[in-house]
C-alpha cells in the first residue's frame, strides 16, 4: 500500500481481472470437443489457435480478418479455426473457486467494484449476457477490444483509472498475469498477483482485503 507522510493509503475500490481471476478460460475447453486425438490437439493448439493469435481479438482486431488470415496460412484447419468465433463461450470455464462470493461480499458492503478486461469486444457482449448478475454489481468495465488498448500497456490502465474515477492508490488491482501487475504497480496502482492453486487463491485475496479494511 502507498505511504504519504507516514500514513498508509489504502485503496477504496477493487478492479479485477476476469479471466483466470473471475472464470477461467482455456482454448482447450472448446477444442478438445472438436479434436478426439492429445497429440492433434496439442499441436493445433500450440501451433494454430495460439493464444498470441487470439490477442489480436483483445487488441480489438475483428475475428473475419484474423480468421481469414490464419486460414490462409493453415488452409487444412480452416473449418476447425471457423468455430473460434461462433463457439468462443466455450473457451470460458467455470467460475474461479471462491471468488465470486467474494465478489458479492464486497458489492453488499458498499465497496466500488470496476474490472479491466483482456476481451475481444466482439465477443464479450455475448459472455456478459451470460453472467448479468454478476456483472450488474460491477460499476464500469472496461474491455481492451473496444478501446484497442491491451494490458500490460499503460495507456490502458490511465484509461480505466479516469472513467473509473480514482487516483492510482484508490483500486486494488487483482490479475492473473505478471506482466499485467508490473505494469499497474508502476503506475501507483496496489495489485495482488492472483495465482497459485485454485482453492488457496480466493484465501488469499480475503485476506489481502481484509488487511486493507475492503472486508
Amino acid at each position: 500500500m502507498e505511504e504519504r507522510a507516514g500514513a498508509v493509503i489504502k485503496p477504496r475500490a477493487v478492479i479485477f481481472d476476469v479471466g483466470d481471476v473471475l472464470f477461467s478460460w482455456d482454448p482447450r475447453f472448446l477444442y478438445e470437443r472438436l479434436i478426439a486425438d492429445d497429440r492433434a490437439l496439442d499441436a493445433f493448439l500450440e501451433n494454430v489457435v495460439t493464444r498470441e493469435w487470439h490477442f489480436q481479438h483483445d487488441a480489438g482486431r475483428p475475428f473475419a480478418e484474423t480468421s481469414a488470415e490464419l486460414s490462409a496460412r493453415f488452409p487444412e484447419h480452416a473449418a476447425l479455426i471457423a468455430q473460434w468465433g461462433p463457439r468462443f463461450l466455450e473457451t470460458m470455464g467455470p467460475p474461479i473457486p471462491g471468488v465470486h462470493p467474494i465478489v458479492e461480499a464486497l458489492d453488499s458492503a458498499g465497496v466500488p467494484l470496476f474490472a479491466i478486461t483482456n476481451y475481444s469486444g466482439e465477443f464479450w457482449p455475448r459472455f456478459r449476457a451470460t453472467q448479468q448478475p454478476l456483472f450488474d454489481r460491477f460499476r464500469d468495465i472496461v474491455v481492451s477490444g473496444d478501446e484497442k488498448l491491451a494490458k500490460p500497456d499503460p495507456a490502458i490502465f490511465r484509461l480505466a483509472l479516469d472513467r473509473f474515477g480514482l487516483a492510482p492508490h484508490e483500486g486494488l488491482f487483482v490479475d492473473d498475469n505478471a506482466a499485467n501487475i508490473a505494469a499497474a504497480r508502476d503506475l501507483g496502482i496496489p495489485a495482488l498477483h492472483f495465482t497459485g492453486p485454485d482453492p488457496a487463491r480466493a484465501a488469499m485475496l480475503q485476506q489481502e482485503l481484509e488487511q486493507v479494511g475492503l472486508l
